[in-house]
C-alpha cells in the first residue's frame, strides 16, 4: 500500500518521498520544500513502494519525478519507470536523504535544498543505465565481500549506526568470508574480449560509481562498465595492493581493471553468488551485465563532471 498527498495529482513534477531514509528525521522539512517547489508529494510505507509509485507517475504523466531517500529507494523508482517504459519521457530529481547518498554526491548535490535548487535549475544530462540480467542498476552491481557486508548491513543497523553499519558489518564479514570462484568474460568497445577465472575477493562493476584508480566516479556517459577484479589474498597484500592501486596510481598484479559494454558472470562453485545492486541484494549463478547508453534524464549539479578523468 503507498500513500498520496492530498494534492498528489498537481502538476507534473512530483517527489517520492522514503520517510525513514536517514534516521526518517527530514521528512517534514522535505515536504515543506516539495511544497514551496510546486512538487506533489507521494511516500514510500514498504520495500517494493518505490516501483508501484514510479510507475503511477509515469501513468499520471509525471514529467519531473524527485526521489528523496537513499540509493536504494532510487533503484526501486527506476525499476518502475523501466517497467513503464518511461524512462526516456521523464526526468530524475535526486534529493539526499539516505545513509551513503553515492549518487547524489556524484551529480554534485550535496543537500535536501541543493537538490530542489537543482531540480528547479539544474541542467539535464542523459546517464548511461547498467542492466544485470533484466534489472537495471544506477550506480553498481558488486559480488564479493563487499555485497556480503552490505546484505548483513541490516536497516535496523543502518538506522543506529548510519554509514558505520557497513565498516561493522565488513569487519564482521571479512572474518567468515572464503573468497569467491568465478569467471568473467567482457566485451569492450571495439569488440575486444577479455576473460578472467580464479578466486576473487570481490568482483565491482561501476556505472557512475568507481572503485579503483584517481578520483571516485566512473564516467556515466561513455557507454561502458567500470570492472575491477580484486584476486584473493592475504589480508597484508590486499592492503599493500590497494594503496599501490588507489593512492600511487600504479599498477597491481592482483587488481584487474577494465571497460566493458557488456560482461558474463558466472560463478564457478555451481551455486548462486550474492550481489548488490544499488544497494539492493540479488543472488546469481550466472547473469550477463550491459549497458544502455544515455537512457537516464537526470538533472545534475554544477559539480557535476561527466568524465571526471
Amino acid at each position: 500500500m503507498v500513500r498520496q498527498s492530498e494534492d498528489g495529482q498537481r502538476g507534473s513534477r512530483r517527489l517520492i518521498l522514503n520517510p525513514t531514509s536517514g534516521g526518517g528525521t527530514d521528512a517534514e522539512r522535505v515536504r515543506r520544500l516539495a511544497d514551496e517547489r510546486e512538487f506533489s508529494v507521494v511516500q514510500t510505507e514498504r520495500a517494493g513502494d518505490g516501483i508501484d509509485l514510479a510507475e503511477q507517475a509515469a501513468a499520471d504523466g509525471v514529467e519531473v519525478l524527485a526521489v528523496c531517500g537513499g540509493d536504494g529507494t532510487l533503484h526501486e523508482v527506476v525499476q518502475g519507470l523501466d517497467r513503464a517504459e518511461a524512462l526516456d519521457a521523464v526526468t530524475l530529481c535526486v534529493v539526499p536523504a539516505g545513509t551513503e547518498n553515492f549518487l547524489a554526491r556524484n551529480l554534485g548535490i550535496e543537500s535536501l535544498e541543493a537538490g530542489f535548487e537543482v531540480a528547479d535549475r539544474g541542467e539535464t544530462r542523459r546517464l548511461d543505465l547498467g542492466v544485470a540480467g533484466d534489472e537495471p542498476f544506477v550506480l553498481s552491481a558488486i559480488a564479493g565481500l563487499p555485497a556480503d557486508a552490505s546484505a548483513a548491513a541490516t536497516h535496523e543497523r543502518k538506522e543506529s549506526l548510519g554509514p558505520v553499519a557497513f565498516v561493522v558489518s565488513g569487519i564482521e564479514e571479512a572474518l567468515e568470508f572464503d573468497g569467491l570462484r568465478a569467471e568473467i568474460d567482457a566485451v569492450g568497445d571495439d569488440g575486444t574480449e577479455t576473460e578472467w577465472s580464479g578466486e576473487a575477493e570481490a568482483i565491482l562493476v561501476g556505472n557512475v560509481r568507481k572503485f579503483a584508480g584517481e578520483g571516485g566516479q566512473a564516467d556515466a556517459e561513455d557507454g561502458l562498465l567500470e570492472v575491477t577484479v580484486i584476486e584473493q589474498l592475504r589480508a597484508r597484500e590486499a592492503v599493500v595492493e590497494y594503496l599501490e592501486q588507489r593512492v600511487l596510481e600504479r599498477d597491481t598484479p592482483h587488481v584487474t581493471e577494465l571497460h566493458a559494454g557488456r560482461l558474463v558472470f558466472e560463478s564457478l562453485d555451481g551455486e548462486p553468488v550474492t550481489f548488490s545492486l544499488d544497494g539492493e541484494i540479488r543472488e546469481f549463478e550466472r547473469v550477463t551485465l550491459s549497458v544502455r547508453p544515455g537512457a537516464l534524464r537526470v538533472k545534475v549539479g554544477e559539480g557535476y563532471e561527466p568524465n571526471p578523468e
